[in-house]
C-alpha cells in the first residue's frame, strides 16, 4: 500500500494548459445561473397553466438535473484533456529495470520423484512458465549445490535461456551440498550494472546451516525482493529427504520475502510474476515519456453524456459537443491496414486534425507500431516505431539518417538487439569518441563487447568430441553421399580453422557454419566451466 502511495509524489498533468477551459465554462455557468434568476420573465406573457408545462425546470430533482451532470461531465473531460500522469513509459532502448534473478537448487535431493517427473524437472518447468509470462524481459539464471555458478547473466533471449535450462542437472556441479547463500555474491555480480531493485526467485527444497543468517544480512542491506518456491512434498518415502517447508518459510521471513508452495497449475508462477512486476521504482529520467493515464475517465464521461437524450436537457448540453469533438481520437480501427499495405479510408478523419507525425504518435501509443512507422515522417520517430515492432535492422536504418548523438546511440542499441554486435560496438565507439559522457553508452558497449569476447572464446573451444571421425559422422541430405575416390580424413588429420568474432558475426555464411559446430547439449561445457571457476576461486582463496 505504501509503495502505491509513493507514485502520488510524481503526479502531474501533461497538458495543464487545458485548464483554461475553466474560464469559458465558468462564464457559461454564470450566464445559466443568471437566467434562472428570471424564472418568471414570461409570467406576464404566458398563461400560468401553460407556462408550467413549458418550463424545463419541472424535470429537476435535488440531484438529478442538467446542471449537476454538466458540471460532472466538464470536470471529467477537463481531467482527460489535461493528461494526468504519475508513471513513466519504459524505454524500448534499454533493458527492463525490474530484473529477475532465478536461483535453482541442483543438489542431489532435487532428483527425488515425490513430485513428477522430479523436483528438479518440475522446477525447470515452472521456470519456463515464468519466463513465458515475461517475454522480452531480462532474467538471469544461477545454479548452486556445494558451490554457486552463474549460468547466464541478465538476458531476454528465451532461446538461450531454454537451451541452458534444459542442460541443468546435478552432474554438472563440481561440489555436492546445499548452500543457497553461496549464490548471493553471484546475484551481486549479475546486478552490478543495475541500481534498480530486482526480484530473486529461489527454487529449492531445503536450506543450509547458515542460510538464514546470511540471507537476512544480505536482504537487509539491499532493496531486492526474495521469493521462495518450495519444490517437493513434506510426506515422502523412507530414505528420502522431505520438503523443509518450515525452514524455507523462516528463510523467506528472514529475507523479508514470501514463501510460495508449488502448485499443479500455473497459479504459483502467476503469483510470482505479479510480485515481480510490482517490485519496481519510478525512473527519474526526463528523457522517458510519461504515460497519459486519463483515458479511462472517458467511459464515465460517455455514461454521463447519455443523459443528453433526456427530454428537456438538449439545449443545456449542446455546447458540450465542442470539447467532445476536440478530444475525439481515431480508434484502433483507423490504424488497420489492408494486406496490400494501403491504409483504411477512415484515416481521412485523423488527417483532418493531425499531422502525420502526430497521427503516428497516436498509433504508437495504441500499440500499432507498424502502422505508426508508416505514418511518421520524422526518421527518428520511424526508427522508434520499428524498434517497438522488433524490426531492429529497419530501426537502425532510420536512426542512421540523423547525425546526432541520440540517433547514434539508438542505432547502436538497435544493432545490438539485432545481434549485429560488431557494428553496434563501432557505433558505440564513434559515439564515445564524440561524447565520452553520453549516458549508458560505455555500459552498453561493454556488454556488447563481452558478447563478442564470449563468442571468440566459444569459437576457440569448439572442437569435435573424442572418437568422432569423418567416417562415423552422420550427414543429412545430399551431403550424405560421398564423392567417388574422395579421401576420408579424421578430424585429427584435418586442418582446424578458427574464426574471430568479427568474422563470425559479420558474415552470415560463416555464422551459420559456426553455429552448426556448436555442441547442442551445453551440459559438458557447463560442467567444465563450473569446475574451472571453483578451482580458480580456491587458488584465489589460497593466495
Amino acid at each position: 500500500m505504501l509503495a502505491e502511495l509513493e507514485f502520488l509524489g510524481h503526479f502531474h498533468f501533461l497538458r495543464p494548459g487545458w485548464a483554461l477551459l475553466l474560464l469559458p465554462w465558468l462564464a457559461i455557468t454564470w450566464v445559466m445561473g443568471k437566467k434562472e434568476t428570471h424564472r418568471d420573465m414570461f409570467g406576464g406573457i404566458i398563461a400560468p397553466h401553460l407556462l408550467e408545462h413549458l418550463r424545463v425546470e419541472r424535470f429537476y430533482t435535488p440531484w438529478l438535473n442538467p446542471r449537476r451532470f454538466s458540471q460532472a461531465l466538464m470536470i471529467l473531460l477537463l481531467i482527460v484533456l489535461m493528461g494526468p500522469s504519475w508513471r513513466q513509459q519504459p524505454s524500448p532502448l534499454s533493458q527492463d529495470e525490474a530484473a529477475l534473478v532465478i536461483l535453482l537448487d541442483v543438489s542431489p535431493s532435487m532428483e527425488q520423484r515425490d513430485i513428477q517427473p522430479s523436483r528438479l524437472q518440475r522446477a525447470k518447468q515452472k521456470i519456463g512458465e515464468l519466463l513465458s509470462l515475461r517475454p522480452d524481459k531480462p532474467a538471469a539464471l544461477i545454479v548452486y549445490a556445494g558451490s554457486a555458478h552463474t549460468v547466464l547473466s541478465l538476458t531476454a533471449d528465451r532461446d538461450i535461456l531454454d537451451q541452458y535450462l534444459a542442460a541443468i542437472k546435478p552432474g554438472i556441479m563440481p561440489r555436492a551440498g546445499k548452500f543457497p547463500e553461496y549464490a548471493l555474491p553471484e546475484v551481486d555480480a549479475v546486478l552490478s550494472e543495475s541500481n534498480a531493485p530486482a526480484s530473486v526467485v529461489l527454487f529449492t527444497d531445503g536450506v543450509g546451516a547458515d542460510s538464514v543468517n546470511d540471507f537476512k544480512r544480505y536482504f537487509d542491506e539491499r532493496p531486492h525482493q526474495l521469493l521462495i518456491i518450495g519444490m517437493g512434498s513434506e510426506t515422502v518415502n523412507e530414505g528420502q529427504v522431505p520438503l523443509e517447508r518450515a525452514a524455507l518459510e523462516n528463510l523467506a521471513s528472514a529475507g523479508g520475502g514470501r514463501y510460495i508452495s508449488v502448485s499443479i497449475d500455473d497459479g504459483d508462477v502467476r503469483s510470482i510474476n505479479r510480485r515481480v512486476e510490482s517490485h519496481y521504482i519510478i525512473i527519474d529520467d526526463s528523457a522517458l515519456p510519461w504515460l497519459d493515464s486519463g483515458y479511462p475517465l472517458l467511459f464515465p464521461a460517455i455514461a454521463l453524456f447519455l443523459f443528453w437524450f433526456r427530454r428537456g436537457w438538449t439545449l443545456s448540453w449542446c455546447w458540450l459537443l465542442v470539447p467532445v469533438l476536440l478530444i475525439h481520437n481515431p480508434g484502433p480501427a483507423l490504424a488497420e491496414e489492408t494486406q496490400d499495405n494501403t491504409t483504411s479510408a477512415s484515416h481521412w478523419f485523423a488527417d483532418l486534425w493531425l499531422t502525420p507525425d502526430q497521427h503516428g504518435r497516436l498509433l504508437m501509443q495504441r500499440g500499432n507500431y507498424r502502422a505508426a512507422a508508416r505514418r511518421f515522417e520524422d526518421p527518428q520517430w520511424q526508427g522508434m516505431a520499428w524498434y517497438y515492432a522488433e524490426e531492429f535492422m529497419l530501426a537502425a536504418e532510420y536512426f542512421s539518417r540523423s547525425d546526432t548523438d541520440d540517433a547514434l546511440f539508438n542505432e547502436a542499441n538497435a544493432r545490438a538487439q539485432a545481434r549485429d554486435y560488431v557494428r553496434a560496438v563501432k557505433r558505440y565507439e564513434t559515439l564515445l569518441a564524440r561524447n565520452p559522457d553520453y549516458p549508458g553508452a560505455e555500459a552498453n558497449r561493454a556488454q556488447v563487447q563481452a558478447l563478442i569476447d564470449e563468442t571468440n572464446r566459444l569459437s576457440e573451444s569448439q572442437v569435435p568430441e573424442d572418437g568422432v571421425s569423418g567416417e562415423n559422422k552422420q550427414m543429412d541430405g545430399e551431403d550424405a553421399i560421398p564423392a567417388e575416390g574422395a579421401e576420408v580424413l579424421s578430424w585429427q588429420q584435418a586442418e582446424l580453422v578458427q574464426f574471430s568474432a568479427e568474422e563470425i558475426l559479420q558474415d552470415q555464411a560463416t555464422a551459420d557454419m559456426w553455429l552448426r559446430g556448436v555442441q547442442q547439449d551445453p551440459s559438458n561445457f557447463l560442467a567444465v566451466k563450473f569446475t574451472m571457476q571453483l578451482s580458480r576461486r580456491g587458488q584465489e582463496t589460497a593466495e
